[in-house]
């Protein structure tokens, strides 16, 4: 297969289904994309009802192109980052990597147009974090929930609202931001820099206010991190966590424990936002986004410093704190219920705590006049504690 016939195969998967987020190319399925959280075959012409290793490294290496850094890449590490552009069609996030002696692909179709806060209907929480002048900001959740969009929209913001020099380190580069009040210099790894401890380590020379990371992958990056937002500079980027606790836990498992208490002190000084989300299914038909938010204040820097302890967990401090801009998942969660964007059955499966969603639900129905148990059917045993007659 040349280029052209592999263009013209992606751009019958991306016409295949509403939706689509992923395209899936794996050695004996079929090409496949996921839909709204599913994935789905593709009917294609000509038709691949069982892909074959030959036909998957032909995919991958046509995607690659001559690229001799990612060749090396692919054979040394086992996997390879790039992006990949359908003229006309859509912008790629590709992954290829190699998977008992064969070449699997999942490509990630990233969207062209700029998102904002308020298309998205983003927690206050991003509001906020756009008005930060320092420190350190945490978007945390699963691959492919949303993180980067959501930095994307509070990039957006600022670039509506500050005259100020944004760099951004990306792998590779999702949204392409115009120059409007902000200026920006969006850099992509494997392109423009080697590594992200390398390019973060330049970004500071490049007197920039806002510094964009893609991902905090490695303890090196997060020390460069937290320096970058020690000297003035407001850091946002990413991790791969559940929760705002796990966040907090996994930085400091990155290094060891007698360095545990300096960096407990050093997140405590610099630490503004943790934002975690999560994609739920939505009714009918789609996916929704579900958010926890903690802020740093007095409570929260005490917690990071000196651990989590009865009643001052960082789920009770979200809790009473939603008039600073936190809030927990299960309380989302509940809004989200109630604004009827999600069943019951969605709600509890995804709680971090299913009691107390079950209580928030059933306070939802009650207001609404609806039952909120199921004990219709239940009936008195009129014969109880009564003389059996034997």
């Amino acid at each position: 297969m040349r280029k052209q016939e592999i263009d013209y195969l992606l751009t019958q998967m991306l016409d295949s289904h509403d939706n689509i987020s992923d395209l899936n190319i794996t050695v004996g399925k079929p090409l496949q994309v996921e839909s709204a959280g599913r994935l789905l075959p593709v009917e294609t012409s000509p038709a691949f009802p069982q892909l074959t290793p030959f036909q998957t490294e032909v995919f991958a290496l046509n995607l690659i192109g001559h690229d001799r850094r990612l060749t090396e890449h692919l054979v040394s590490h086992g996997s390879c980052d790039l992006s990949y552009e359908l003229p006309g069609k859509a912008r790629f996030r590709v992954n290829v990597f190699s998977q008992r002696g064969n070449f699997s692909i999942v490509m990630r179709k990233m969207e062209s147009r700029i998102p904002t806060i308020q298309d998205f209907n983003l927690p206050e929480a991003f509001d906020r974090i756009a008005k930060e002048k320092n420190g350190i900001v945490l978007v945390t959740g699963a691959t492919g929930s949303g993180k980067t969009t959501s930095l994307a929209a509070v990039l957006n913001e600022i670039n509506d609202s500050q005259s100020i020099h944004i760099v951004t380190l990306e792998d590779p580069v999702e949204f392409s931001h115009p120059h409007r009040m902000a200026t920006f210099n969006q850099r992509e790894l494997g392109t423009d820099f080697d590594t992200y401890p390398n390019g973060l380590r330049a970004a500071l020379r490049q007197a920039p206010k806002v510094i964009l990371v893609g991902e905090m992958r490695d303890r090196e990056t997060v020390e460069i991190g937290l320096a970058a937002a020690e000297t003035g500079h407001l850091v946002l980027t990413t991790l791969h966590t559940v929760d705002a606790g796990s966040t907090i836990n996994r930085i400091l498992g990155m290094f060891s424990t007698e360095e545990e208490n300096q960096i407990r002190v050093r997140l405590a000084d610099t630490l503004r936002w943790i934002v975690c989300q999560r994609l739920l299914p939505k009714v009918g038909g789609g996916r929704v986004a579900a958010f926890e938010a903690l802020s740093t204040g007095l409570r929260v820097k005490d917690a990071i410093l000196n651990g989590e302890s009865e009643g001052k967990t960082f789920r009770d401090i979200m809790e009473a704190g939603r008039a600073f801009g936190m809030i927990t998942f299960d309380q989302y969660i509940v809004e989200l219920y109630s604004e009827g964007l999600i069943t019951e059955e969605t709600a509890k499966a995804y709680a971090s705590n299913r009691s107390i969603v079950g209580r928030g639900i059933d306070a939802v129905k009650s207001s609404k006049g609806e039952k909120t148990t199921s004990l219709g059917k239940l009936q008195v045993d009129s014969q109880y504690g009564k003389s059996k007659g034997w």
